[in-house]
């Protein structure tokens, strides 16, 4: 992924697909919900 990318996904001026948004929560260790606003948690809710 380029910076180019990652900039437009910032921007708001193209949204990641699902593929995208699970490889970026992988990298960073954080949920999908964090990455999308859905909580402020970071981490990953035990079941």
């Amino acid at each position: 992924m380029n910076q180019n990318c990652i900039s437009r996904y910032e921007t708001q001026e193209h949204e990641a697909d699902y593929k995208t948004l699970i490889a970026l929560a992988d990298y960073f260790n954080v949920s999908v919900d964090y990455l999308l606003g859905r909580t402020d948690n970071p981490t990953f809710l035990s079941e």
